[in-house]
């Protein structure tokens, strides 16, 4: 029988008001006042390897960052985020190497049911989001759940990611859509 984290982290149905969850919700609020409230930098990237789930030796996040756990954000080596950042992470979110996130971001895997009667007994659930190395989102970019992203990939400001997209690809709009493909700078200069 799996625990409700255990259904949580595997996309299932779950009770979020289970009191394991509850409890690390609760750590995760008290380990998000204590990062808020510190205005050095250096520390704020000590108290975040030691909070998230991976982090690499280079990260850094302005205030304020909000999360559900923490534990399930995994992010690769120079990893930047810029003011208000949100993470709701029920299940994971996977983020590569050298990434520099707007202002205002959002990246979003709890999902509800949509017949009324289930979504009010307190069921949930999530879908796990994925991204590769050297992703740059403007400011107010949602990324929603389920959503994997390739290598390679700008989103523009304000672009809501509903859908996967592969690499190498500039994303804008509500829904995003693809309206570039990024050439390397060797491509270019042939």
């Amino acid at each position: 029988m799996l625990t409700e984290k255990e259904k949580m982290l595997a996309g299932q149905l779950y009770r979020a008001a289970d009191p394991e969850l509850r409890q690390m919700r609760l750590l995760a609020r008290q380990k998000m006042r204590t990062f808020n409230d510190e205005p050095d930098g250096n520390k704020r990237s000590e108290l975040l390897k030691n909070w998230l789930g991976q982090t690499g030796q280079e990260i850094y996040m302005e205030p304020h960052f909000y999360c559900d756990y923490g534990s399930n954000i995994y992010v690769g080596e120079n990893f930047y985020a810029n003011f208000n950042t949100t993470m709701l992470d029920v299940c994971e979110i996977r983020i590569g190497s050298n990434a520099m996130i707007g202002p205002n971001c959002q990246f979003l895997t709890p999902l509800h049911p949509l017949d009324p009667i289930e979504r009010n007994s307190g069921l949930e659930y999530g879908a796990p989001i994925t991204i590769g190395d050297n992703f740059w989102a403007g400011g107010g970019v949602i990324v929603l759940p389920g959503v994997n992203l390739g290598d390679n990939v700008v989103a523009g400001a304000g672009s809501v990611i509903t859908k996967s997209f592969g690499d190498n690809v500039v994303l804008a709009g509500n829904p995003a859509r693809i309206i570039k493909e990024i050439k390397s700078k060797q491509e270019s200069d042939k």
